[in-house]
């Protein structure tokens, strides 16, 4: 799994996650959404378009990002996931907390 960091202004980090995102590679999002929020970007979006599968580790891996973006008054929110990631957000109730969007843009603006 490969994470790629886009800073931009104002306040907003785009994490484009490529490859399946499972217990080996959940610290390394937590790690790159956590470095994103330390450095003034405390809105996080995770580009999902790239991931064909996530595990229950990846979910977390999500949700801990979460809480850190909103630590820092921010949000973390995933754009364009897989059917399977969906079905996993669905079976986890999690949708409802983690609301996918359709695109990057779509996630940016909160539309």
């Amino acid at each position: 799994m490969e994470v790629d960091l886009e800073l931009r202004d104002p306040g907003a980090a785009v994490l484009r996650v490529t490859g399946r995102l499972t217990m080996l590679g959940a610290a390394q999002l937590r790690t790159t959404v956590d470095r994103a929020v330390d450095t003034g970007h405390p809105l996080v979006v995770v580009d999902l378009a790239e991931v064909p599968f996530m595990d229950s580790s990846g979910l977390g891996a999500l949700v801990g990002g979460l809480r850190a973006a909103r630590a820092a008054s921010g949000d973390l929110r995933i754009a364009a996931p897989c059917e399977q990631v969906r079905t996993v957000l669905e079976l986890t109730t999690m949708d409802k907390v983690l609301r996918p969007y359709a695109a990057v843009d779509d996630a940016l603006r909160g539309a």
